[in-house]
């Protein structure tokens, strides 16, 4: 007797084939899929493959975290992986294990601690470049000064002292074509890999130069040996520069320029983060880990803007094997579509889920570990940089909130520019002033 095969149980979903890709059109159209079906729905894509839209919070953190391994990377990573090769966002399996296990001590916090004086540093070339904009009365792009703020901030984390004396040509970053450019084609993939070059000059620079008390990220990232001794090989070396590269400053630059955004637009919300800023960096001398932990309004703050606007609006992975979920099968090779963007403004989980509103996030509103709410992503390849990032962010805002008050131009929302990082679609100009 032959046994009966087992009935695969799929959520619902359309009769009809559906379109899915990483752009605007996908996600109006995973908005309507859930608001028809629910938060598992069963889609046809148009190219025959079977996908799941999974909006329930606890199969999100099912499929991230605890069941992680039966999921690989999943459609839309074919660009990424073009742009940064094979780094620690695109890898899977034993390489992405191995990369994972190297860097990882290089994100710990005594050594991101030991970066606070550059982040001290970036604000201030960035205030100096602010006030001459108050002084001639000209409006401020904030988009592209938060971008150059993470950007210049990421490159002397990695780079050090190198990053003046061999990344700068005539005073200007090459890297900086990638805070202007969002389109990531082929063109800005030809970018890239002439730049690989120029790195590789300034990591055999160092190795000849053997700096035993050079500390910055190039040089842990060197240091780095997998559970057999071996370091990166050149190769592995460039693509993880060059991914942590773009992911060390997209994040930050663009949860600044919607957060300052926002600011405008919330004189109370601003007035709390700003009392809370004299109150533990009333001068730099006072920067300590211990202060911006402190700051815990502006964390608050920080992470109802990335709720608002998660950096990466679309996660995708593809099932390596048979998963069971609470109520539904998962086949093997299905594509998994998860979405903070749409996640974090369901009205079932928030309420008001559109309503700007930091106080969702005081510590005694919520436990942290069971928010509806990942976007660093969840699980082992949750965002190595979360910890840099927010502490970045909240050294940025408590210097430079202080110094300079910010004025709204206009009353129209912008609009947003959904491609693999979710962007404002046009650039966000502030009117500034001395405080």
């Amino acid at each position: 007797m032959t046994d009966t095969p087992k009935a695969t149980r799929r959520p619902p979903g359309p009769q009809q084939a559906v379109a899915l890709g990483i752009n605007p059109e996908t996600l109006l159209t995973l908005q309507k899929l859930q608001k028809r079906h629910g938060d598992m729905v069963s889609i046809e894509r148009d190219n025959g493959r079977l996908a799941y839209f999974v909006n329930d919070a606890v199969e999100v953190r099912r499929i991230l975290a605890r069941r992680h391994a039966k999921y690989r990377k999943g459609p839309g990573f074919e660009r990424v992986k073009m742009l940064l090769g094979n780094g620690l966002i695109v890898s899977d399996g034993d390489v992405w294990r191995r990369s994972r296990r190297m860097i990882q001590p290089a994100f710990g916090r005594s050594n991101i601690h030991r970066l606070l004086m550059v982040m001290v540093e970036c604000c201030d070339n960035r205030a100096v470049k602010w006030a001459k904009s108050v002084e001639k009365g000209e409006l401020l792009n904030i988009t592209e000064e938060t971008s150059d703020f993470a950007l210049e901030l990421i490159m002397r984390s990695i780079f050090g002292d190198d990053y003046e004396t061999s990344i700068l040509q005539d005073g200007e970053d090459p890297f900086a074509f990638l805070s202007r450019d969002s389109t990531r084609d082929l063109s800005v993939v030809l970018k890239v890999r002439q730049l690989r070059e120029l790195l590789l000059e300034v990591i055999n620079a160092r190795r000849a130069r053997s700096d035993a008390d050079t500390f910055d990220f190039l040089s842990m990232y060197m240091e780095a040996t997998d559970k057999e001794g071996q370091h990166f090989s050149d190769a592995e070396l460039l693509d993880e520069l060059m991914t942590l590269i773009v992911a060390g400053f997209e994040t930050s630059a663009n949860t600044l320029n919607w957060v300052w955004y926002l600011l405008t637009r919330h004189p109370e919300v601003e007035a709390k983060v700003l009392q809370e800023a004299h109150e533990n960096v009333p001068t730099v001398s006072a920067i300590s880990a211990d202060s911006v932990n402190n700051m815990q309004y502006t964390q608050q703050v920080l992470e109802e803007a990335l709720r608002l606007y998660p950096p990466v609006w679309l996660f995708t992975r593809r099932s390596a094997e048979d998963d069971e979920l609470e109520d539904f099968d998962v086949p093997p090779d299905t594509d998994i579509y998860l979405s903070p963007y749409i996640l974090h403004r369901t009205e079932h989980y928030w309420a008001e889920p559109d309503k700007f509103d930091p106080d969702r996030f005081a510590p005694e509103v919520q436990a942290k570990n069971d928010r509806p709410y990942f976007p660093f992503s969840l699980g082992p390849r949750r965002c190595l940089g979360e910890y840099f990032s927010f502490l970045e962010m909240k050294v940025h805002l408590g210097l430079m909130l202080p110094r300079f008050r910010m004025q709204a131009t206009s009353d129209a929302q912008p609009e947003l520019e959904l491609g693999i990082n979710l962007r404002s679609a046009e650039d966000i100009f502030l009117k500034p002033a001395i405080r």
